[in-house]
């Protein structure tokens, strides 16, 4: 495999690899920005936007559209998990950048103005521990020989020496650890050189790092003595959906002990995709993209409006979500004895679990019914979801009578199957 590997990068230039491992990198989805603090670049504040091989975008919390150099380091393996596009036994075109090369192209990339910061990931070469050497070269030659200030992400190797997870997070922003399949009996069957206990302690290093630096800096005695920092992005994972049976009221109970266990910023949800020569057991076809988008709102349901993930797949008999509607609108509909909501009386956690309020807008409400009862026109101003929440609220002038046990309700609310296909 090797010569083969040689040969690879004899023949092929820059930009032929640049096309075949920003391609290749297109299915790792924990590629975000968000949860660091800017660094004080090169330049002005302004970052521009491109398209071109290699370059993905991604939103900070206040909007930004951050523009990333996405690659692969190689994207040869001596791995052979079954659900992956790369695997060693794929009958893909193969390509390795050197560590020179990557730290090339994002300054020359970073100075033209194309990118803010780089994600790079790799297929396993020769050893986890070699693979995971290379990648933190690139990070520490960009940080120290270069002096780059800009955004990097690196996807670590569970497999590596702890040391090696450690020298990673003094020069990246975000790590990322892969638990690739919801859970450990999948892993074994579908990818038997990785175990699920290796991941979640490469998850526990990375942790261990972040706490470590965080406690470090609250003892200092000494301002001037600032310990060095360490993945100030905090850590994501991604989760392949539908190459397994799978269900998801699984899927979102392991994503809950990994937010609760690890401290995760992110948990990446990932329809597979079909690949070439694939076994028997794996699906023929890409599960419907709709699947992934309810995951993802569940998710942000269980993190942030308060609901333990087997609430959110209660109403289901197969622990499945609802395809045609939210999981905050399915479940408000199966649970109907909580409705209707008073908005100048209800708790916070209450008035989270209503359909079309959000975060922001229950804060708004909290803070404009100390000054008085709220009214339907107030309360139109405070929210734009005002008719989905119309049947599950009373306010001043506002009682929703029966529509609340409304048969049809549902119906009201689900969008007309053409709609729907646009997610499919």
């Amino acid at each position: 495999m090797f010569q083969a590997e040689s040969y690879s990068m004899t023949k092929k230039t820059i930009i032929q690899k640049l096309s075949i491992l920003a391609d290749a990198a297109k299915y790792d989805a924990s590629c975000a920005s968000s949860g660091t603090s800017k660094r004080n670049s090169v330049g002005k504040s302004g970052i521009g936007s491109t398209e071109g091989m290699g370059i993905c975008h991604a939103y900070a919390p206040d909007g930004r559209c951050i523009s990333l150099l996405k690659i692969l380091l190689t994207n040869f393996c001596i791995y052979d998990c079954r659900y992956c596009v790369n695997r060693s036994s794929s009958n893909v075109e193969r390509a390795r950048f050197t560590p020179e090369e990557v730290v090339s192209l994002t300054l020359d990339f970073y100075k033209r103005n194309y990118i803010e910061g780089l994600f790079l990931s790799s297929g396993i070469i020769r050893s986890p521990d070699y693979t995971m050497e290379q990648l933190v070269e690139v990070a520490r030659s960009l940080r120290e020989d270069h002096g780059f200030r800009g955004y990097i992400h690196l996807k670590t190797i569970a497999e590596a020496d702890p040391a090696l997870i450690d020298a990673a997070g003094r020069h990246a922003d975000r790590l990322s650890v892969n638990v690739e399949l919801p859970t450990d009996e999948s892993l074994s069957s579908y990818a038997p050189e990785k175990t699920g206990q290796t991941i979640r302690k490469a998850m526990a290093d990375v942790k261990s790092g972040i706490d470590d630096r965080k406690d470090a800096a609250k003892s200092r005695l000494i301002k001037k003595a600032r310990p060095p920092g360490f993945a100030p992005g905090g850590q994501s994972t991604q989760m392949i959906v539908g190459a397994d049976g799978t269900n998801d009221a699984t899927i979102l109970t392991t994503s809950s002990r990994l937010y609760a266990g690890y401290g995760l910023k992110r948990v990446y949800y990932s329809a597979y995709s079909p690949v070439p020569d694939a076994s028997s057991d794996l699906p023929p076809i890409k599960p419907p993209l709709i699947r992934e988008h309810r995951l993802y709102q569940a998710d942000w349901m269980c993190r942030f409006y308060g609901f333990e993930a087997s609430e959110v797949v209660s109403a289901t008999t197969d622990g499945m979500l609802d395809l045609s509607i939210d999981p905050k609108l399915a479940w408000a509909l199966a649970n109907r004895a909580h409705f209707p909501v008073d908005v100048n009386r209800a708790s916070r956690r209450d008035l989270l679990r209503v359909p079309g309020l959000g975060p922001k807008t229950v804060k708004r409400i909290i803070a404009a019914r100390r000054h008085g009862r709220l009214r339907l026109d107030g309360l139109a101003k405070l929210t734009r979801s005002i008719r989905t929440a119309l049947p599950f609220i009373v306010a001043a002038d506002w009682s929703p009578g029966g529509l609340t046990d409304e048969a049809g309700l549902r119906q009201r609310f689900t969008p007309p199957p053409e709609q729907l296909s646009l997610f499919a």
